[in-house]
């Protein structure tokens, strides 16, 4: 493939986005699509939460125009990314129950692996029940990320990149372009959602990025050496996965609900350091960063998959523990005016 083509496809994400994001939130206000102010939630205002829309459309119609048929595996994962992002917008309208989206989620899943996405483990039928675990799972740790303004756009236009630049370099040009459009249409969003937000992107745009994400990494861990596939699975997804781990052992720890939302998360943490919200933000995205700068290194042949997965593992094993010992419970993060803690995280 190109690299004007993937060029052009990663402006027109970019444009289509940016494009988008006006209409859609004059559509928003008129119907009532927004995240309105109450119980820990920080924003002052009503504030439209119909961004992942934008982010949908920025992604999917440049790869579809740019890919056409070329690759069956990377339509279908676009495909179900697309009906995930329709789960989340309707979720956002009308709260469906954790069960229901868990199990579109997973049947969408299963379309992913019966296409050829599996995650080698033991070489037989197990790899495929493992696979859709993990996409589920990071499908929504995503989700929860997207608790703080401008915190999941910057680590996914920085994680995304870097994933495509691995998706490249593995010989997947079709998946490399497919993140291109999502780095370059979460970009196109960034400005909109940096604090204080204008817009959310909701459940809709958490849950395509997320599905997105961890389809291409599961994709490209596919054909990889076994002892690789830990570090090709979390060095791509790790401030996701590092966050969920952040809030569910904080919650088994002290006996709260895992399903309630709160302001247990990594970035509510940092954010009780002291660190304002976007350099909070800033900090999620340089993590990313180093994690998906390792990751393209692996993929390169530069750093062994061993001295990758026992990094990835120590770093992640440490992010989730030392957190632990920041207190969350302060009223100063419920007030917080920057601050976007969504509902069902």
């Amino acid at each position: 493939m190109r690299s004007s083509a993937v060029a052009m496809a990663g402006v027109a994400a970019l444009l289509l986005t940016t494009a988008g994001i006006h209409p859609l939130t004059r559509l928003a206000l008129r119907f009532d699509l927004t995240d309105r102010p109450g119980g820990y939630k920080a924003h002052g205002r009503p504030v439209p939460y119909i961004g992942g829309v934008a982010i949908l459309a920025g992604t999917a119609v440049p790869a579809t125009v740019f890919l056409g048929l070329a690759d069956d595996q990377v339509g279908i994962l676009l495909i179900g990314a697309a009906v995930v992002a329709m789960l989340g917008l309707v979720d956002d309208i009308v709260a469906l129950t954790p069960a229901t989206r868990l199990c579109v989620e997973a049947l969408v899943a299963s379309g992913v692996v019966l296409s050829g996405v599996q995650i080698p483990l033991t070489g037989g039928w197990p790899d495929g029940l493992v696979t859709v675990l993990w996409m589920v799972v990071i499908t929504n740790s995503f989700n929860l990320l997207d608790n703080m303004d401008g915190a999941l756009g910057a680590t996914v236009v920085v994680g995304a990149g870097l994933l495509a630049a691995g998706a490249f370099v593995h010989g997947s040009p079709s998946t490399g372009l497919l993140l291109v459009t999502l780095a370059f249409a979460a970009l196109g969003f960034l400005p909109h959602n940096w604090a204080p937000a204008k817009v959310f992107m909701g459940d809709s745009g958490s849950l395509f990025i997320g599905f997105v994400i961890a389809g291409s990494a599961a994709s490209l861990a596919t054909h990889q050496a076994t002892e690789a596939v830990v570090a090709n699975l979390l060095l791509p997804t790790f401030v996701a996965t590092v966050d969920t781990g952040v809030v569910l052992l904080s919650r088994l720890w002290t006996g709260r609900p895992l399903m309630r939302g709160g302001t247990d998360h990594l970035s509510h943490r940092l954010h009780r350091l002291g660190m304002g919200t976007r350099r909070t933000a800033l900090v999620l995205a340089a993590v990313t960063a180093a994690a998906g700068g390792l990751h393209l290194a692996m993929a390169l042949g530069l750093a062994s998959p061993l001295i990758a997965t026992i990094g990835a593992l120590g770093a992640a094993i440490l992010l989730i523990g030392l957190p632990q010992r920041v207190s969350v419970s302060s009223p100063r993060l419920s007030h917080t005016p920057s601050m976007n803690i969504s509902e069902r995280q």
